[in-house]
């Protein structure tokens, strides 16, 4: 059973509390409290000033807690960054892209780096003549959900 939060006046005004105990009466309810210290914690609960907020006992002690910790940022897949790239610095051209290849490679249009789809007779007919492209691992994010 989870009891409401409490704020205590052993913290200075002025001074935002910083350290969160999970607090257990004897009666086994359970309350957090925010503490401006450890000190303020311990001088509070000595001079027995601490009480139960569900039932008012004053017998109370600070519940096993697990530590809060910061996660490391997480990194993006391999793959989501290489999408990233691509469709960061490449011109989506969809369905023309074999026509589009074949034009910069004959340079009857302006090289720039472009990325699209091609049917497996088109990217037959690129390789056979020598123009360079490779498969992507991903699709477009157009055609994805």
């Amino acid at each position: 059973m989870r009891g409401v939060m409490t704020y205590l006046s052993g913290v200075r005004k002025g001074t935002s509390p910083v350290i969160r105990y999970n607090l257990i009466c004897n009666k086994d309810h359970s309350f957090d409290s925010w503490f401006a210290s450890a000190a303020a914690y311990e001088s509070l609960s000595q001079a027995g000033h601490l009480s139960c907020t569900i039932c008012g006992s004053g017998e109370i002690r600070k519940a096993l807690m697990a530590p809060k910790v910061k996660s490391a940022p997480v990194e993006p897949h391999p793959l989501e960054k290489l999408r990233k790239h691509v469709e960061g610095t490449a011109t989506y051209v969809g369905g023309s892209f074999a026509k589009q290849a074949r034009a910069q490679h004959d340079g009857t249009a302006p090289d720039r780096p472009i990325y699209g789809e091609a049917t497996r007779a088109e990217v037959r007919d690129l390789l056979r003549d020598d123009i360079p492209v490779l498969p992507l691992p991903f699709r477009p994010k157009s055609q994805t959900n």
